[in-house]
């Protein structure tokens, strides 16, 4: 199937309407508006821009077109009405999972995660006309991270980012990547690993101990990101401070707190975090030649602005280098079914 074509916002209307013979797919009555299944302030990327895909359109009445908006009729139920059959998404959601109109993660069970556009005025006001708001959890699913263009670490379903224009002129914090399990904890000790909908694994008990010390002085709405190191992936530890250490913490408003910010609270909260490698204004040239200090213990490294962001600025506010053989060391892929290995403390002085 070739790729879809990015139109111009006159020519994706024509080509809708002209594709549904100018009539709502819906109902049939005369079409008033070329519909974005997914809505357009989701395609970010300059090849994506707008989401002016005849794949991602449909024409409506307005009647219709509200229901669409209210997320009362699903993408799914679109795309059948218009006979479409290729799924296009911007490129950092996953091919994998159903989303509403607004880019919400849609959960086996019918329930909906909280994505990057619903603490939008404008959704919130369609969302609650809908009377939908209470099919979301609280739950928030981790965004995917994008290779920087020289993490040499790729898989084949891994994202590079396309462009640092974000990072330019700003100060950015470079950490360490541990080879662990991203664990998301919330105020009254529910955790997850990177969606909220995975299946819980009893490697976990120990991360569940540690966010029993820690969760209930974090604040309401507010969420502690960070790597569950208990169990060893592809490299063994020996020498941790801890079996969590903390990378992010996110507020009410669904943003991630400031670097400055985040090691504050990780204090208050006695959280060990991740080392930092460098920290400065960013420039490309410098951050390329960083040497890892810690070769063999560490994935890669994480380069994030300095500053507060929100969730939808994420793929361009956050980056990874990921080492070239870190595929190749030996990961147990049913690490499931396989005996867990713990890693190791330090010893305490």
């Amino acid at each position: 199937m070739k790729p879809p074509v990015l139109l111009t916002r006159d020519k994706f209307r024509e080509s809708v309407f002209a594709r549904d013979n100018h009539l709502c797919v819906l109902c049939g009555a005369p079409a008033d508006d070329a519909h974005h299944i997914i809505e357009r302030r989701l395609f970010q990327a300059p090849q994506e821009k707008g989401g002016y895909f005849v794949d991602n359109g449909a024409s409506v009445c307005e009647p219709c077109h509200l229901r669409c908006e209210q997320t009362v009729v699903s993408c799914e139920e679109v795309r059948d009405a218009c006979g479409i059959k290729r799924i296009v998404l911007p490129e950092h959601l996953y091919a994998d999972q159903p989303y509403t109109k607004w880019g919400d993660p849609i959960l086996a069970n019918g329930q909906r995660i909280r994505g990057e556009l619903f603490f939008d005025e404008s959704v919130q006001k369609v969302l609650k006309q809908g009377k939908v708001l209470d099919l979301y959890t609280d739950l928030i699913r981790f965004p995917r991270t994008y290779h920087l263009p020289w993490s040499p670490g790729m898989n084949d379903d891994d994202k590079m980012m396309q462009s640092l224009a974000a990072f330019e002129g700003e100060e950015v914090v470079i950490t360490t990547k541990w080879d662990g399990r991203n664990t998301t904890i919330y105020p009254d000790g529910r955790l997850h690993a990177r969606s909220p909908d995975g299946r819980p694994h009893h490697s976990q008990a120990m991360v569940k101990s540690e966010a029993a010390r820690f969760s209930f002085d974090i604040p309401p709405g507010w969420r502690v990101c960070g790597e569950d190191l208990y169990a060893k992936h592809s490299i063994a530890y020996d020498n941790l401070p801890s079996f969590f250490l903390g990378f992010q913490i996110w507020n009410e408003r669904n943003e991630c707190l400031s670097w400055d910010d985040t090691l504050e609270w990780f204090e208050l909260l006695e959280i060990n975090p991740v080392d930092v490698i460098w920290r400065g204004t960013f420039d490309e040239k410098t951050i390329r030649a960083l040497p890892l200090p810690n070769p063999e213990g560490w994935e890669g490294y994480v380069l994030r602005l300095a500053r507060s962001f929100s969730y939808g600025d994420y793929p361009r506010a956050v980056g990874k280098y990921v080492r070239a053989d870190h595929n190749k060391l030996g990961v147990v892929h049913n690490w499931r079914t396989a005996k867990v290995t713990p890693n190791q403390l330090a010893e305490k002085s």
